[in-house]
């Protein structure tokens, strides 16, 4: 069976990895996956990611904790497949008073909205992050 929505299972996976104290965590790979954890790279919410050789390329995210608990407190998808959210520049959401980071899609690529209002781009909120 394929899967419906593949950033959501990629969430998913780090939200329970993080929860069950993993080091990292694989996943399949995917160009959107990997921009997603570029920002989460950028931002300090990942150690890092790895992308395995083969047929079948898995991603492997390492995460990061502080003083035993994990950085990501809340990492919820925003827009999905049966209801797309789209935001101009002026109206991204401002995860927590700004605390947190929504992870935007853009036509200049994926991007936290900070790096989104500062470029006055708009687009497709892909999910938040605190």
């Amino acid at each position: 069976m394929s899967m419906q929505d593949p950033i959501a299972d990629m969430l998913t996976r780090l939200r329970n990895a993080q929860l069950a104290h993993h080091v990292d965590v694989n996943m399949p790979h995917s160009k959107a996956k990997a921009a997603i954890c570029d920002v989460l790279q950028q931002e300090g919410y990942i150690d890092g990611y790895s992308v395995g050789e083969g047929p079948k390329p898995q991603l492997s995210v390492q995460l990061r904790y502080h003083e035993g608990a994990p950085v990501i407190e809340e990492i919820r998808r925003v827009s999905r497949p049966g209801l797309r959210i789209y935001k101009s520049f002026e109206n991204l959401p401002r995860v927590r008073g700004g605390l947190g980071v929504a992870i935007v899609s853009t036509s200049k690529g994926v991007m936290a909205d900070r790096v989104a209002r500062g470029k006055r781009v708009g687009g497709e909120v892909l999910c938040t992050v605190f």
